[in-house]
């Protein structure tokens, strides 16, 4: 708006110009927040030394049992837009426990960016024991999103940001399984893992009629920063659009784009070694992988004695994740944490990644309190420190795991591990010291195939076993058909690699199954 140096305006009009040109300005997107803001500060901080951040908790606090940090609660009247037209509200977690630094977290209008203020008198501590004199100085630990999700009358929460780059995004009728993380640094690795933390946060305040929650994120480890953009979508199945933008302070051995954490502590392929009516626990219960050459990877998951990782080289990866193909209840039996309802996480990359690996990091665990299971992309060539790394994918938080597959590729609905035995002459089964895997595969392509096809097993084994027996039969409850693959295992303190496939004519029917028996089973 151009104003004429002959033109004469009362003080009123004067002021009402002024209004006009803010408006003008914002309504026409001259100023914005975006990921570029992030990622100066990013970049500004990798070319600095680390500044470990200091812990401000009171010992009170940090003591606090798991029960007793669950007590202290956000208030639903005090949640973030409540007075608001929006369907998205904000509550925030304490700090606790070992949540004992404080993280930033600002909301950003179409005009400004502001720090949303930490008040003890927000929360409500429950029984949890604490001295109000202590907490004035504390801060927020986190925050979660709620979205009238799976009723228009009910507010849920759908995702939740809290320790290290940790975040969990659920879709209608699910529950919180398995995590997303920012970024992994050297996971697995002897000299130890490093995390590398969210310090601020930045929140687009949302408009009433929105479906999906921006949300900016300041990355920062003694070896990397890292500026984040995530889109939440909410729905049946609900989605995050990534942006990431890494700057290396320094080499590291290892670095896990896209990583995901899980939990995974016995099931069918892995037998609980004790009495349990829940026959299989865990949040994934394999890694599934789709390779840019269009190979379709299926690897179940094992909680073995001893830390094991698995590498399977790719180019162009066109997705990954960790699933939990499991649906029916009667395998979990669990009424309170509801195992069937767990997000299955699959990585989509947006744009060629390159070459690179997925790697499978599986833990040993004794319970099913602990995230035991890691599963990453890493490149196979990394930059050097100060250049920038730009990674972009979509998060799919899905229960529908046959939406994922290509319906001309069947997929493995269950792998069953049983005592292998043979039949003998009175019908009585006699086992005969191998080990039994019975391989499920199911598809549209596979059900539209008579019974009587030809399908044949493609199987290979590696140097620690010998096949007894590989054997196809239709299943008719399935519609698919049933690989049946019996080994002997050579040393029982190595692992034994097994992949196999079906085929008929010689055409792959099937994704790849490949699976490693942990030493000492």
């Amino acid at each position: 708006m151009l104003i004429k140096k002959d033109s004469t305006y009362t003080g009123r009009q004067l002021k009402w110009v002024g209004a006009a040109i803010l408006v003008a300005l914002y309504t026409s997107n001259s100023w914005a927040f975006n990921l570029d803001d992030v990622a100066q500060q990013a970049k500004s901080l990798a070319q600095k030394g680390y500044q470990a951040p200091n812990s401000n908790l009171p010992s009170q606090l940090r003591e606090l049992k798991y029960a007793d940090y669950q007590q202290i609660q956000y208030k639903r009247d005090k949640a973030y837009w409540s007075q608001l037209h929006t369907p998205f509200k904000l509550e925030f977690y304490h700090e606790g426990m070992y949540f004992d630094q404080p993280v930033k977290i600002n909301e950003v209008t179409a005009s400004t960016v502001h720090e949303i203020k930490y008040d003890p008198a927000d929360f409500d501590f429950g029984n949890a024991p604490h001295d109000p004199a202590i907490l004035k100085n504390l801060g927020f630990a986190g925050f979660k999103v709620l979205y009238p999700l799976n009723s228009r009358k009910k507010e849920d929460e759908i995702s939740s940001f809290l320790g290290a780059s940790y975040f969990r995004v659920i879709g209608a009728g699910q529950t919180y399984g398995l995590s997303a993380r920012g970024l992994a640094i050297d996971t697995a690795v002897p000299a130890g893992e490093e995390f590398p933390r969210f310090k601020e946060f930045w929140i687009e305040r949302p408009n009433a009629n929105d479906k999906q929650l921006t949300i900016f994120a300041l990355l920062d480890s003694p070896r990397a920063t890292g500026a984040y953009r995530f889109i939440i979508h909410p729905g049946k199945e609900s989605t995050v659009d990534v942006q990431s933008r890494v700057y290396l302070r320094d080499n590291v051995t290892k670095l896990g784009i896209a990583p995901l954490t899980s939990m995974y502590l016995f099931g069918a392929n892995q037998p609980s070694p004790i009495v349990n009516y829940r026959n299989e626990l865990h949040d994934s219960d394999g890694l599934s992988i789709h390779n840019g050459n269009g190979e379709w990877i299926w690897r179940p998951i094992n909680n073995p004695r001893r830390l094991g990782v698995s590498i399977y080289q790719v180019d162009n990866v066109k997705g990954f994740g960790l699933l939990q193909r499991n649906r029916d209840f009667s395998h979990y039996q669990d009424l309170d944490d509801r195992y069937d309802l767990r997000p299955s996480g699959w990585v989509e990359p947006m744009g060629d990644w390159g070459k690179g690996h997925i790697e499978l990091v599986e833990i040993p665990t004794n319970d099913e309190t602990n995230d035991n299971i890691v599963a990453f992309w890493s490149p196979d060539t990394l930059p050097a420190p100060g250049k920038e790394l730009a990674f972009d994918y979509r998060l799919h938080f899905t229960r529908d795991e046959s939406a994922l597959h290509d319906n001309n590729v069947a997929w493995v609905q269950d792998t069953l591990r049983s005592t292998g035995d043979v039949k003998q002459s009175n019908l009585v089964r006699q086992p005969d010291g191998s080990i039994a895997f019975l391989v499920d595969f199911v598809g549209k392509n596979l059900s539209k195939l008579p019974s009587d096809a030809k399908i044949a097993p493609q199987v290979s084994i590696g140097n620690n076993g010998d096949i007894v027996e590989q054997s196809v039969r239709y299943n008719p409850v399935t519609k698919g058909w049933r690989l049946t693959l019996r080994l002997r295992v050579k040393d029982p303190k190595q692992v034994t690699e097994m992949r196999a496939a079906l085929t008929t004519n010689d055409k792959p029917l099937t994704e790849t199954w490949s699976y490693q028996l942990p030493a000492n089973e």
